[in-house]
């Protein structure tokens, strides 16, 4: 019976032993969760912080999207660009008729018969139609009209531009045509006389 005894009397002293073991294991995994607990709490407050504050981001963004900018056209500017563009456009007009009225005058210069000829100006410095054609008006003794002498022309550069119209001449019928003529002193709007080729 002192065996038995012992038995039990030695499960109950081993009992607060294991017992007490028990409950710091426990106790420490209660430490542990609650630690764990606290921070997800924390972790859950922070979220909901940022929540709070995209919301109000949201919204604030929300109420500037809702007005309108300061980037818009007021009546006053629309009207000075109305009238803007009415001037432009009847400057447009202006020009339409101003070339339509030159347009008539130069058909009209172009439609003119050959014997009005001598009424249009050649432009001085171009050597005048080749003869057989209708504008050139032939002098005597077959010659062209006279050939305005230009800044930098030469006897030479005449024959050349002569030669760009396929008009052949050369400088010794130029000299033969104006008797007297200086190459050498030649001034600008002298009058010379162009052989017919």
């Amino acid at each position: 019976m002192k065996r038995f005894l012992c038995f039990l009397i030695l499960p109950v002293l081993a009992a607060p032993v294991s017992a007490r073991a028990q409950d710091a294991a426990t106790e420490e995994k209660l430490n542990q969760l609650n630690g764990k607990i606290e921070d997800l709490i924390a972790g859950q407050e922070t979220q909901r912080k940022r929540i709070s504050e995209l919301s109000k981001e949201f919204d604030s963004l929300r109420e500037q999207s809702s007005k309108p900018s300061g980037n818009y056209a007021e009546k006053d500017d629309l009207k000075r660009l109305g009238e803007a563009i009415k001037e432009v456009d009847r400057k447009r007009l202006e020009d339409y008729d101003k070339i339509h009225s030159d347009l008539l005058k130069l058909s009209k210069t172009l439609s003119a018969p050959v014997g009005s000829n001598k009424t249009q100006k050649r432009t001085e410095g171009t050597p005048p139609e080749p003869p057989g054609s209708e504008k050139t008006a032939a002098t005597d003794k077959g010659a062209f009209e006279p050939y305005v002498v230009q800044s930098g022309d030469t006897l030479d550069a005449i024959v050349q531009a002569y030669k760009a119209k396929n008009i052949k001449i050369t400088v010794a019928q130029i000299l033969k045509a104006n008797p007297g003529l200086v190459p050498e002193k030649m001034h600008v709007g002298q009058k010379i006389t162009i052989p017919a080729p």
